[in-house]
């Protein structure tokens, strides 16, 4: 039989996370190696499921609290092989994705955001999938020219254009 949930992601001080899917416990070792040696001094915990064997949620990262953030969600979301990471304050997927994308065992990303997100999630007698993810809210309107204007501004504000 299978059951549609959605877990909502615990992230109190919306801070941001990326959450995918890999396919090996070394993933945890070489996730944290991509997100430190892209960003030296980043600060940051991941959680990963392990989908066989004893089944825990590894864990890795430089601080304490978002370690224990990143399991807490991990163990939430519950599906196999998954992981979610969540950066400190002032870090960006935007700096750091490519190389967690660069993870040989990594399969997916679902999701890079700080916005308030549910993860949808599809539960069998086997265990649990991420079906996809809820990331944020839905569009109020269509951006004018004012607008437009300001997104290139912060864009190149932030140093993300020239």
């Amino acid at each position: 039989m299978l059951q549609l949930l959605t877990v909502t992601v615990a992230n109190p001080d919306n801070l941001n996370f990326i959450l995918g899917q890999t396919h090996f416990i070394k993933s945890v070792e070489d996730i944290h190696e991509a997100l430190f040696e892209t960003v030296p001094g980043i600060r940051f915990g991941l959680g990963f499921c392990e989908a066989s064997g004893k089944r825990l949620v590894r864990r890795s990262g430089t601080d304490d609290v978002l370690v224990e953030l990143a399991c807490k969600n991990a163990q939430a979301i519950g599906a196999g092989h998954s992981f979610i990471v969540f950066l400190g304050q002032g870090f960006f997927p935007i700096n750091v994705l490519a190389s967690v994308r660069a993870v040989p065992e990594v399969c997916r990303i679902f999701c890079a955001t700080a916005n308030p997100a549910e993860v949808v999630v599809a539960e069998t007698g086997q265990g649990r999938s991420i079906l996809g993810v809820v990331d944020g809210f839905a569009p109020l309107g269509i951006e004018n020219d004012d607008e437009i204007f300001a997104r290139k501004a912060l864009l190149r504000e932030f140093g993300y254009k020239a």
